[in-house]
């Protein structure tokens, strides 16, 4: 039965208990998936992504250093492998090269490539320290980029990893001559072109342009007073949608650095944020613990789940996110049958009332009885 409400899901995401969470939002359901009765924070979610195009296999970066892939098809964790070291620090980002080999990324900066047939990494380098994010050019997959804390954006041709094919210039210095320090929080590659978009710790948004000779940012924005945490570019390319520790979230117009809108209703802190790869829409989960979707056309919000953990990591299906199809409508008369199942041997509530009533009822004529009893 786990196999076919994993068919169900369109959205996952991971929860600071170790539970990876799917939702259907066409169903209206929520399921909690763990390969353990017991759960801690060492096996808390950091970061998901797909390890196959059919998006078949799914996998899970935990805080103990351990990478689970998880079937989609079979509801269940299949394999557990670990790449790193929990003094390595929690995962900043998990990618899938071309050839199925693993890459993973710490906090401490050590980047590693895995093959299937290897207990070791083929491929090892160092990014700098205080990392906080690495994230895969979707088009060109050999190449990943990174950033963190007093770290600027580097990009990386795994291919040829002795040195970064890009590296970020600093700030140019403030008004008063300081220096102004990097803190890229994330960051991705934007469609048909050499840039990248970053988001920092000091509320700004930047782009990156390899293919010209400046290493400093082409375009500079700013959001807000509060840390940047997690941003995504919409379908199209044109647009970046940014969150911040508020629970603030923004879309910023990359043609001209302006404002395009905002989107209300988060009350924690964002950690993931995923716009969708054909429809207008994004998703974003924090520490409110609601996963919520809302339009990029009018900002209305469309979804909100309540799911009862603090959320890392989100990670959509690319098929349409409202949609219930084939084997997943299957699935799902299956489940609301078992439920119909389980709510008919379930008393109903006026049921339950009428017989408490009864019960309460019987003493007070046994004791009527008495009292008439006693008088003759």
């Amino acid at each position: 039965m786990m196999e076919d409400r994993s068919r169900l899901c369109s959205v996952w995401v991971g929860s600071e208990t170790g539970i990876l969470k799917g939702i259907s939002l066409y169903h209206k359901q929520a399921f909690n998936f763990c390969n353990t009765t017991h759960l801690s924070r060492d096996q808390e979610v950091r970061a998901l992504c797909w390890g196959d195009p059919a998006e078949t296999e799914l996998l899970v970066g935990s805080v103990d250093g351990t990478v689970k892939t998880f079937s989609t098809e079979k509801g269940a964790f299949t394999e557990t492998r670990r790449c790193g070291d929990p003094a390595d620090g929690c995962f900043t980002g998990l990618a899938v090269l071309s050839d199925s080999a693993l890459v993973t990324c710490g906090e401490c900066g050590t980047l590693r490539v895995w093959r299937d047939e290897s207990s070791e990494p083929v491929t090892e380098l160092d990014a700098g320290k205080n990392v906080c994010r690495m994230r895969q050019n979707p088009v060109d997959r050999q190449k990943v980029a990174t950033g963190g804390k007093d770290n600027g954006l580097k990009i990386w041709d795994l291919e040829k990893p002795e040195k970064p094919v890009f590296f970020a210039k600093n700030l140019r210095d403030d008004w008063l001559d300081l220096r102004r320090p990097h803190w890229v929080r994330d960051m991705a590659f934007i469609p048909d072109s050499d840039k990248v978009v970053t988001c920092t710790g000091h509320h700004q948004v930047h782009v990156y342009d390899p293919s010209s000779p400046q290493r400093r940012p082409v375009l500079e924005a700013e959001y807000g007073e509060y840390p940047l945490t997690a941003l995504s570019l919409s379908a199209a390319g044109n647009t970046v949608v940014v969150g911040n520790t508020h629970g603030q979230i923004a879309m910023l117009d990359l043609r001209k650095g302006l404002v395009r809108g905002c989107l209300k209703g988060l009350a924690g802190g964002v950690r993931g944020l995923q716009c969708h790869p054909s429809q207008p829409l994004v998703a974003s989960c924090g520490l409110d613990r609601f996963l919520r979707i809302h339009s990029l056309e009018d900002r209305k919000l469309q979804h909100k789940v309540y799911l009862k953990s603090r959320l890392n990591c989100i990670l959509l299906a690319s098929r349409d996110l409202e949609a219930g199809v084939g084997a997943a409508e299957q699935a799902s008369q299956e489940v609301k049958e078992e439920d119909d199942d389980l709510w008919d041997t379930m008393e109903h509530v006026q049921d339950v009332e009428k017989r408490k009533a009864k019960e309460e009822e019987e003493p007070q004529k046994k004791s009527k009885k008495k009292r008439k009893k006693g008088q003759d």
